[in-house]
């Protein structure tokens, strides 16, 4: 295909412009030059029919010859101008066809700027998006399977442990074996909540919501939980107007994973500030705990599926690090952002969401 296109380019730049230029001279030579070699002939009384055929011919012929040696050139010249243009799109076909494959860490060189450099510019930004998208996705399925494993091989454990009559089925060996159930189920409905979060942007149902509405509704719903744990919990909204256009089911699913997130990570005897604001893009709310903090290095990933910022923490305590994951889901699904901030004793999470 580059090859047909290179010899495509070729013919378009470079027979039109010699097949007019020869044109124009012809002509030029046939009516101008020659009608000035008859002036010359009457003038010195030489007879001009015989001399005017020699010249005619003697410029047709020299005309013909510089008009090939010219034709040479501009396809020469022409072949290796195009050559140099064309040589992003040849890298891209070729990086095209390794990702295809399944390799997706080609890149292209990027040319000067112009379109073509702005092409190749994209196919590398899409390439690094695939490269990504791939990585996370290997991640994520051994995640899923080391999430899985655990409690199945306990569970497979105590069976046979049962079984074979070495463990007694007694009620503190059947509270184990719910808890581990209990574990595989809490997976499996956070995954399902993933998956229903990537596909909000297609299913929302966009109304008007009060957002300190839903605050108030979900602190309602842990008052029990940060009772057990004595978490002192104050809001403090800057604005009267919280409303926002939004799936109200799908906001607060995202609202209440981060009040459990912030009742899991913050001590016992602790503080959480929930706040809102105005801001020049939307409604911006803080949901702030005076936890132990996350590493800095940490921060940037915690949205990320299945990542948690301290690797040897207990699932039961920490979870399978899905619930962010679905909070920015959910609210990107809405047009919105997320971010996170961290110090050491406090983190802050926050959300902004459109008017």
């Amino acid at each position: 295909m580059t090859f047909r296109l290179h010899w495509k380019l070729m013919l378009a730049t470079t027979v039109p412009v010699i097949a007019v230029i020869v044109g124009i001279i012809w002509l030029a030579f046939d009516q101008l030059a020659a009608d000035y070699f008859m002036v010359l002939m009457d003038k010195y009384m030489v007879s001009p029919t015989d001399t005017h055929r020699a010249f005619l011919t003697a410029v047709h012929r020299y005309l013909l010859w510089a008009s090939l040696i010219a034709l040479i050139l501009a396809f020469l010249l022409s072949y290796l101008l195009t050559r140099r243009v064309l040589r992003p799109l040849t890298q891209m076909i070729e990086a095209s066809r390794q990702i295809a494959a399944g390799n997706f860490t080609q890149r292209v060189e990027i040319a000067p700027n112009d379109e073509i450099g702005e092409l190749g510019t994209a196919f590398n930004r899409m390439s690094d998006s695939l490269e990504q998208i791939e990585r996370l996705r290997k991640s994520m399925v051994a995640d899923v399977a080391h999430e899985l494993r655990t409690p199945l091989t306990n569970l497979r454990g105590y069976l046979e442990g049962l079984s074979d009559g070495v463990i007694p089925p007694d009620q503190a060996t059947l509270k184990m074996l719910q808890q581990e159930n209990l574990r595989l189920v809490s997976l499996v409905e956070d995954l399902g909540q993933l998956a229903r979060a990537d596909a909000a942007r297609a299913y929302l149902d966009r109304r008007p919501i009060d957002l300190t509405e839903c605050v108030n509704e979900m602190l309602t719903l842990y008052r029990m939980n940060f009772d057990q744990k004595n978490i002192q919990v104050t809001t403090r909204f800057d604005t009267e107007e919280t409303t926002v256009q939004a799936d109200r089911d799908k906001l607060l699913q995202a609202i209440r994973n981060l009040i459990e997130n912030g009742w899991k990570y913050t001590p016992a005897g602790g503080v959480i500030t929930i706040t809102s604001k105005r801001t020049a893009s939307g409604l911006r709310m803080d949901f702030i705990n005076n936890g132990p903090g996350i590493p800095t290095e940490d921060v940037p990933y915690i949205f990320e599926r299945f990542f948690r910022a301290e690797q040897s923490r207990s699932r039961d305590a920490g979870g399978a690090g899905i619930g962010l994951a679905i909070v920015k889901e959910l609210i990107e699904a809405h047009g919105g952002q997320v971010g996170a901030e961290s110090i050491p004793g406090e983190t802050r999470i926050w959300f902004e969401l459109p008017d």
